[in-house]
């Protein structure tokens, strides 16, 4: 019996991971080590041991990786079908407001106006009773289907007009950045039911455990890694099946993909569709760590942040989107302490000079390296050979 056919009885997941590429599997290795060793520091070394991880690293961890399945979700169609969005923080938004909702519903009698049924927010404003659209989203099941589906129908929505338009290129990025400044504009309306310019906060419990509890932190975190390998292995199942070798097809020649018979407007839909599922759920895990969710994540500058990300780590390679997330929001939350006035600029010219200097990015520069390397290597050892 074959090795091919063997890992096939196995089932398509043991498939899929077997058939990642190199950089793939470690990137999954890393990504469980490193989360088997936060959890452990964090809820099994006791505070005060000096390989005790404290709660609110762990918390910032889990941030971290919201931002990097965030950034998975721009490189799926930024890199593999040439579609640059610059609007993929309304989806982050969107699925961080239905999360956000669900924790409101939570609160109950516990919020300042001891309302059971009205966040405080709508008590202040003189609201009389919930809107229908905050209907059942007590409920965590149909939470997590608003999660899903909002971002997803929107996509649906502005993408079937997009497509079938055929507009692509700057126009595209221009108008998804008009579509998340609009709901920038409309969320900051206290009108809206959604807490206007201060959005959703002070949450208390998540699925009846106290979301301040170490505990629950870690859960999260955990939760966070486990949405960012499963992103992971959607995006990777999606870019090495057929369809995303059309994807591909698409990226570097669409109308000769067009002229083949390919419907391009279906394809880019579709993988349009599946990468706001996928922001969406990072804003889901995002809001309850962070504790907060307000119209500012619309921003049109947030959703042009994360396309950095996804150039500085390597556009098209799924895995350096997430290591790009990672340093950069680490190197954010380091020299705003550090330099706050000089973050942005410091941030402008990385932007800078990875495109002047690493135009693949991190992990897309890194084989190109390797060779020079070893052609160097192999240089220098020919006189050698030539004077034994």
């Amino acid at each position: 019996m074959t090795t091919h056919s063997k890992i096939s009885e196995k089932g398509p997941f043991f498939s899929l991971l077997s058939g990642l590429p190199g950089g793939g599997k470690a990137f999954m290795g890393i990504l469980l080590a490193a989360a088997c060793l936060t959890l452990a520091g964090n809820l099994l070394i006791p505070e005060g041991h000096a390989l005790h991880v404290p709660t609110y690293l762990v918390s910032l961890m889990g941030k971290y990786l919201c931002y990097a399945l965030l950034a998975l979700s721009v490189d799926l169609i930024w890199g593999f079908c040439g579609i640059l969005s610059l609007g993929h923080g309304a989806f982050f938004a969107l699925g961080g407001y239905a999360m956000g909702m669900y924790l409101m519903r939570q609160i109950g009698d516990r919020g300042v106006y001891g309302n059971p049924e009205l966040p405080d927010f709508m008590v202040f404003l003189n609201w009389q009773e919930l809107p229908w659209y905050w209907m059942g989203m007590d409920n965590a099941l149909v939470a997590a289907l608003m999660v899903l589906l909002v971002p997803g129908l929107l996509a649906f929505i502005f993408g079937w007009f997009a497509f079938r338009s055929r507009v692509t290129g700057v126009y595209f990025s221009i108008i998804t950045q008009a579509m998340t400044y609009a709901l920038l504009l409309a969320f900051f309306r206290n009108d809206m039911g959604f807490g206007g310019n201060n959005g959703l906060t002070d949450f208390k419990d998540i699925l009846g455990f106290d979301l301040r509890s170490d505990g629950t932190r870690a859960a999260l975190f955990a939760g966070s890694v486990m949405a960012l390998a499963l992103g992971y292995l959607i995006c990777a199942f999606v870019t090495q099946s057929k369809f995303g070798r059309v994807l591909i097809a698409i990226r570097d020649a669409e109308s000769r993909a067009r002229f083949t018979g390919y419907r391009v407007e279906y394809y880019k839909l579709t993988v349009f569709i599946i990468s706001a599922i996928l922001a969406g759920i990072a804003g889901a895990f995002y809001v309850p760590q962070v504790g907060i969710i307000n119209p500012s994540e619309f921003s049109p500058a947030n959703s042009i942040e994360v396309v950095i990300w996804v150039a500085i780590g390597g556009r098209g390679t799924l895995w350096g989107a997430v290591l790009g997330a990672v340093l950069v929001n680490w190197g954010k939350s380091y020299f705003t302490g550090a330099f706050p006035e000089l973050w942005l600029y410091m941030l402008g010219g990385l932007f800078v000079f990875s495109t002047l200097l690493l135009p693949k990015g991190i992990v897309g520069t890194a084989p190109d390296v390797k060779r020079w390397i070893t052609a160097k290597l192999n240089m220098n050892a020919e006189p050698n050979k030539g004077e034994a």
